[in-house]
């Protein structure tokens, strides 16, 4: 009788529901109690790679094409996807990147994605590498080793000017969110990341949309 390898039967359910959570919600009650949009996104896998590495992976030349633009003005899913490989040739086929390419290469990772590769990452903020392990990384035309850069992307809020002095927070601070759906949960120590630009946006990851059942949610609350 044909058996299943355990990490494959809990890659592919984890694919599955990952399909099937929403990308975005639309509002929310800030700390104020006033009511506003405020869009929380469940961010899945994905990779982020330096304009080098890309042609590495892609050839020669290689430029990220746009598939779907993403809420903050500028960023998009590439069409272009990887094979990330770990420990004793583990593998995450169709890891997507992220684009504009940038200054480091990163692989961004739940934890059950992790323990599928074999991997122990710290839980950081975007381009924190320390103390964090490596992998290999394929594309159609070649394969890259990085020494670090797989991590747990903490999970976070982006804020614009308007948005830190309405909640009276600085740049490195932390909020909490308060979700409320048939799994109520807070999700505590939320970093906030600031840009001039951007737009008021939480980002989660799929193991915590998982577990406060995401699709079911009626409220978001960011405080304090």
């Amino acid at each position: 009788m044909m058996t299943l390898d355990r990490s494959i039967v809990e890659r592919l359910v984890r694919d599955a529901l990952t399909k099937k959570l929403p990308s975005t919600s639309g509002r929310g009650v800030g700390d104020d109690g006033a009511v506003t949009k405020l869009v929380v996104n469940v961010s899945a896998r994905h990779a982020h790679v330096t304009q080098e590495d890309l042609e590495r992976l892609f050839g020669k030349g290689h430029k990220l094409k746009p598939a779907k633009w993403l809420y903050q003005d500028g960023f998009f899913a590439a069409e272009e996807t990887i094979t990330v490989i770990g420990p004793r040739q583990r593998i995450i086929p169709n890891v997507r990147i992220l684009g504009p390419c940038r200054d480091h290469s990163q692989i961004e990772l739940a934890f059950t994605d992790a323990v599928a590769l074999g991997l122990d990452v710290p839980v950081r903020k975007s381009g924190d590498h320390r103390d964090s392990p490596g992998c290999w990384i394929m594309g159609p035309a070649g394969m890259i080793h990085l020494e670090r850069g797989v991590i747990r992307h903490e999970r976070h809020v982006h804020m614009g000017p308007a948005d830190l002095a309405r909640y009276g927070v600085k740049d490195g601070d932390r909020l909490n969110l308060r979700i409320k759906s048939d799994c109520s949960a807070v999700l505590e120590g939320l970093l906030v990341r600031y840009g001039p630009t951007i737009k008021l946006e939480v980002h989660i990851d799929t193991d915590e949309g998982n577990a406060v059942n995401y699709p079911r949610a009626t409220k978001f609350e960011l405080f304090k």
